[in-house]
C-alpha cells in the first residue's frame, strides 16, 4: 500500500494514499481499535448540512472567500449524495465528544475541495480547522449533527412504514369488524368482542405513538450550534448560530432554530432521552401487538388458532410441514434491542459532567440505530405478516360457543352470584352454559336465548 505523510500539531502521520482524510483521522483510527460498530453515516451525512451551512453563514460573515465556500459547499453536496462514504471509518468507541468524527469530516471535506479548486485552477486551500471547522467546536456541532441526523431519519425513514402499517390495521380492522370472538384477560375467557375491535386497539396503539413520537422530534429543532466550546460562542460571531439554523433550514426545509442556552445544549441530552422515550413506546406497543398474533395464530390445532399467518419459509428443520411466526418473533427482538438502547441512552446522557457531556456517540449510535430497526422491522411485519393475517371463523365460533363468560350477561337479569352459580356448574360438569342455567332453574330457554347474545354483547347501547 502506499502512503503519504500528512501532519497535525501532534506531529506526522502515514495516511494511505488513496484516502481522503488526514492525519486526526488515521490517529483515531490506530487509536480506537475498539469493536466493530462504525459511526453511523447518517451523522455524517447530517455533518455535511452542517458544514454546507456554516460556510455559507461564514462567507455572509465575510470571513470565508467565496470560492472556499463554493468548494466546500461541492464537496459536502458530494459526500451527501454517497460517494465517498468509504472515507469516514471511525468507529463510535472514540472520544465522548465526537472530535476525532468532527475532524473526520473536516479533513474529507478540505481534501476534496482542494482537489475541487486545483481542478479549477484556483491557489486557494482549504484547511480543515481553519476553514471547515470555522466558528465551530466539535462540543456543539457534533451534539448539532445529533439533532439533525435523528430528526431526518425518524422523519424519512420510521414515519412513513408507521404510517403504512397503520393503514394496513385499519384495513383488518374494517375486515374483521362483523366476526364476533371471545375476549381474553388474565389469557382467560372474557366477554365477547368483534376481532375488528381487537384490532382497533393496535391501530389506536400505533397512532398514539405515531403522534407522541412526531410530537417528541420538534424538540430536535433546537441545536448547540453557535455555542463552541463550552457554550460561550468564542471565536464565533454572535449571529452565526441562529444564521447557520436558518441556512440549514433553507437545505433541509426542516424549521431549525439556535438553541437559546448553548450550556445546557452542549452538556445535556435531554431532548434526545424524550424522543427516545417515544420510540420506546412504540417498541413496547409494537412488542404487544406481534405477541397477540402469535398468541392468536398458535397451533393450528394444539393452540389458539383463531388467525393464520402466511406461510413465508418452512418452520421447522427437522418437522415437516410446520409454520413459525417468525416475523412476530424478529419483530419482538428489535422492541427488545429498543429496550436495551433506551437504557443506554437513558445512563449516558445523565454523564454530562460541567460544561459537556462526554457519551454523545454512543447515544446517537443507539437512537439512529433504534430508529434503523424498528423502521425495517414494522415493514417486514406489515408486509410479511400483517398484511395476510386471515381469520379463522370456524375456530372463532366455537370458542364463543364454549366460552363460559357470556354468563356475564346474565348479572343484570339474575345477579352476579347465581351467575357465577351457574358458571361453576357448567365447568365442573362439562356441561353447555345453557344447560347449565336451565338446570339451575334461575332462568327459561326463552329468557336464556334473549339474554345470551354475543351479538348484543359486542356494543355498549
Amino acid at each position: 500500500m502506499e502512503y503519504r505523510i500528512e501532519r497535525d500539531t501532534i506531529g506526522e502521520m502515514k495516511v494511505p494514499k488513496e484516502k481522503y482524510w488526514g492525519a486526526q483521522t488515521q490517529r483515531s483510527k490506530e487509536n480506537f481499535q475498539i469493536g466493530t460498530e462504525k459511526m453511523p453515516i447518517e451523522v455524517t451525512y447530517a455533518f455535511a448540512q452542517l458544514k454546507k451551512a456554516a460556510a455559507v453563514v461564514n462567507h455572509s460573515l465575510g470571513k470565508l472567500p467565496e470560492g472556499k465556500m463554493r468548494a466546500i459547499g461541492k464537496a459536502c453536496d458530494e459526500i451527501l449524495e454517497g460517494k465517498w462514504d468509504e472515507h469516514f471509518p471511525l468507529v463510535v468507541w472514540q472520544t465522548g465528544s465526537g472530535t476525532q468524527s468532527n475532524m473526520n469530516v473536516n479533513e474529507v471535506v478540505a481534501y476534496r475541495a482542494n482537489e475541487l479548486l486545483g481542478e479549477n485552477g484556483s491557489e486557494e486551500r482549504v484547511h480543515p480547522n481553519d476553514d471547515v471547522n470555522m466558528s465551530q467546536s466539535s462540543n456543539d456541532t457534533f451534539p448539532t449533527a445529533m439533532h439533525v441526523a435523528a430528526y431526518q431519519e425518524i422523519e424519512s425513514k420510521l414515519f412513513p412504514v408507521l404510517q403504512d402499517f397503520i393503514g394496513t390495521l385499519k384495513e383488518k380492522e374494517d375486515e374483521f369488524q362483523d366476526i364476533i370472538k371471545i375476549g381474553r384477560t388474565h389469557l382467560q375467557d372474557a366477554t365477547p368482542l368483534t376481532l375488528g375491535q381487537e384490532i382497533s386497539g393496535w391501530r389506536s396503539m400505533m397512532e398514539k405513538s405515531y403522534s407522541m413520537t412526531r410530537e417528541s422530534v420538534q424538540r430536535l429543532v433546537n441545536l448547540a450550534i453557535g455555542g463552541t466550546a463550552v457554550g460561550t460562542g468564542i471565536n464565533a460571531d454572535p449571529t452565526f448560530g441562529s444564521k447557520v439554523a436558518a441556512q440549514l433550514e433553507v437545505q433541509t426545509g426542516i424549521k431549525f432554530a439556535s438553541s437559546d442556552n448553548k450550556f445546557h445544549a452542549l452538556t445535556s441530552h435531554d431532548e434526545i432521552v424524550y424522543v427516545h422515550g417515544a420510540i420506546k413506546a412504540l417498541a413496547a406497543d409494537l412488542m404487544k401487538i406481534a405477541n397477540d398474533v402469535r398468541w392468536l395464530s398458535s397451533g393450528p390445532r394444539s393452540g389458539i388458532g383463531e388467525m393464520t399467518i402466511p406461510a413465508n419459509e418452512p418452520g421447522s428443520s427437522i418437522m415437516p410441514g410446520k409454520v413459525n411466526p417468525t416475523q412476530s418473533e424478529a419483530v419482538t427482538m428489535v422492541a427488545t434491542q429498543v429496550f436495551g438502547n433506551d437504557a443506554a441512552i437513558g445512563f449516558a446522557a445523565s454523564q454530562g459532567n460541567f460544561e459537556l457531556n462526554v457519551f454523545k456517540p454512543v447515544i446517537i449510535y443507539n437512537l439512529i440505530q433504534s430508529v434503523r430497526l424498528l423502521a425495517d422491522g414494522i415493514k417486514s411485519f406489515n408486509d410479511k405478516c400483517v398484511k395476510g393475517l386471515e381469520a379463522n371463523r370456524d375456530v372463532i365460533e366455537d370458542f364463543v360457543q364454549r366460552s363460559l363468560m357470556l354468563v356475564t350477561a346474565l348479572n343484570p337479569h339474575i345477579g352476579y352470584e347465581k351467575a357465577a352459580e351457574i358458571a361453576k356448574k357448567a365447568h365442573q360438569e362439562g356441561s353447555t352454559l345453557k344447560e347449565a342455567a336451565l338446570e339451575s332453574g334461575y332462568l327459561t330457554e326463552e329468557q336464556y336465548d334473549k339474554w345470551i347474545d354475543p351479538a348484543a354483547m359486542v356494543h355498549n347501547k
